[in-house]
C-alpha cells in the first residue's frame, strides 16, 4: 500500500499575479504537487473559494489561512490513507469539510489536495496521468475552442460577449488543429493591426482591441479565416462564450448591445447571428436562474448548435440533473474548482456522458503552469477543450502537454463533435 506520509501547502500566485494554493502530496520516496486554477467571472452556485479577505497584505486575496488548514488539519487527516484511494479520500475531505458549497475549508484548499493525490498515484503507478481516469484505451484527443478576442470580464475594450472562440472542425489530429487555429491567430492579429487597432491580449490570451460592437469583433474572425485558407462554419467554426450573468437585469439582457431587451428579442438577435456567421457553440446565452429562457432557446429553430451550460451547471451534479430535465441544453461546461474534487468532477462527466451531453473540459481566467485538465480531456474522452490562446504560457502549457499525449499515443484520432 502506497500511503501518503507527508502533505505541504504553499502560496504560490496564478496568471493574474493573484495568490492561489500548491499542494505538493509525498508517499515512499516520490511527490507530485498540483496548483488551484481561479475564475475571474463565476456563477453564484460554484463551490466557495477561499480567501483571507481581512488580511491587507494582499488586499484580502491571500490564501494563508488555507495554506495554514492543509499543513495543520488537513495533512494530519490524510496521513497514513492509501494514495490510491481517490474516492476515500475526496469523500473524506467533503465530509471534513460538511457544507454545501464547501464553504469552511474552501474549494480551492480541498481541490489542490484532491488533485495532488491523483498525480502522485499515476506517479506511483508509473503511468501518465490521462490513463487513470473513466477511460482505459480508445483515447481520443479534444477539439481546442480556442480564444480569440476576449470581452466581458476578460478584457477592458466594451466588448458585451465574453469571449469569440474558433474551432478547427476539419482537423485530422490535434497537431493540425493547434496548426489551423495558429494561422487564424497570426492573420487575425496583422488584421487587427492594419486597422491600427491594439493588439494587446486578455486574461486568456485572446486579443482584446477597442472594438464597440460584436458584428465589428465577428467580422475580423471571419476575415482572418478566410485570409488563412479556410471556409467558415466549414474548416473552422467560430463559437461564443456571452457569460450572459453579467449581462442580465430585471429579466432582460444586454448582450448584443447595451440596451436591455426581451429574452424573445434576444433569442431572435441570437438566431440571426448563428444564421449570419455560422457560429457552431453558444455558451451560457441566458442567465444562471433562467431556466425558462435555456429551455425556449433550445426549441427555437438552432438546429445543430451547440448549447453550453457553465455558470448554469457549476460542475454540479444536481444543477445538471434539472437541465437534463428542463432541456436547458446539449452540452456542459467542465471546470474543477466549480465543484471542488476530482471524484465530483468524473461524476458529472459520467453522468454527462452517460445523458448524451457533450463535455467541455475548461480553464479558469486565473491559471498556473499545472497541465492536469489537459490529462482529463483525454483520460475521459470529452469532445472538446477550452483553455484559451495561443499566448500566455499557462495556457500554451496545456496545448503542449496534448501535443505530447497525441505524440505519445501514436495512432490516435479526434474525438467527436
Amino acid at each position: 500500500m502506497s500511503k501518503i506520509n507527508k502533505i505541504k501547502g504553499r502560496q504560490v500566485f496564478d496568471s493574474r499575479g493573484n495568490p492561489t494554493i500548491e499542494v505538493e502530496i509525498f508517499s515512499k520516496n516520490l511527490s507530485a504537487s498540483a496548483i488551484c486554477p481561479s475564475g475571474a467571472s463565476t456563477g453564484t452556485y460554484e463551490a466557495y473559494e477561499k480567501r483571507d479577505l481581512k488580511d491587507k497584505k494582499y488586499l484580502g486575496k491571500g490564501v494563508n489561512k488555507s495554506v495554514n488548514i492543509i499543513n495543520n488539519f488537513l495533512s494530519k487527516k490524510l496521513i497514513g490513507l492509501n494514495v490510491h484511494e481517490q474516492v476515500r479520500i475526496d469523500d473524506k475531505l467533503i465530509r471534513l469539510d460538511g457544507t454545501k458549497q464547501k464553504k469552511k475549508l474552501g474549494a480551492n484548499t480541498i481541490l489542490a489536495v484532491s488533485m495532488a493525490v491523483k498525480k502522485l498515484s499515476a506517479k506511483l503507478r508509473n503511468l501518465p496521468l490521462y490513463k487513470t481516469f473513466n477511460v482505459k484505451n480508445n483515447f481520443k484527443l479534444p477539439y481546442p475552442l480556442m480564444n480569440i478576442i476576449n470581452g466581458g470580464a476578460h478584457a477592458n475594450n466594451g466588448l458585451q460577449i465574453q469571449e469569440f472562440m474558433i474551432r478547427p472542425d476539419k482537423a485530422k489530429s490535434f497537431s493540425e488543429a493547434v496548426r489551423i487555429c495558429f494561422l487564424v491567430i497570426n492573420n487575425l492579429k496583422q488584421i487587427i493591426k492594419d486597422k491600427g487597432l491594439s493588439t494587446s491580449v486578455g486574461d486568456e490570451g485572446g486579443f482584446a482591441p477597442m472594438i464597440k460592437s460584436n458584428e465589428i469583433a465577428l467580422n475580423l474572425i471571419i476575415s482572418a479565416i478566410k485570409k488563412s485558407g479556410f471556409k467558415n462554419g466549414k474548416d473552422v467554426s467560430i463559437c461564443l462564450d456571452v457569460a450572459a450573468n453579467e449581462l442580465y437585469k430585471n429579466k432582460k439582457y444586454s448582450i448584443h448591445s447595451k440596451k436591455y431587451i426581451t429574452v424573445k428579442e434576444t433569442i431572435k438577435k441570437y438566431i440571426t447571428l448563428i444564421k449570419k456567421y455560422k457560429i457552431k457553440s453558444i455558451e451560457d446565452p441566458f442567465a444562471e436562474n433562467d431556466w425558462s429562457s435555456w429551455s425556449t432557446f433550445m426549441n427555437s429553430g438552432i438546429g445543430k448548435t451547440q448549447i453550453v451550460g457553465d455558470d448554469l451547471y457549476v460542475t454540479n451534479l444536481e444543477r445538471l440533473k434539472i437541465g437534463f430535465l428542463n432541456q436547458s441544453s446539449n452540452s456542459i461546461l467542465i471546470k474543477l474548482n466549480q465543484i471542488g474534487t476530482v471524484t465530483e468532477t468524473l461524476d458529472v462527466i459520467k453522468f454527462a456522458q452517460l445523458i448524451g451531453y457533450k463535455t467541455i473540459i475548461s480553464h479558469r481566467s486565473g491559471e498556473s503552469e499545472d497541465t492536469f485538465i489537459a490529462d482529463l480531456a483525454v483520460g475521459t474522452n470529452s469532445n472538446q477543450i477550452k483553455t484559451g490562446s495561443l499566448a500566455r504560457s499557462e495556457r500554451v502549457a496545456k496545448y503542449n502537454q496534448l501535443l505530447r499525449i497525441e505524440e505519445e499515443l501514436k495512432n490516435s484520432r479526434m474525438n467527436k463533435l
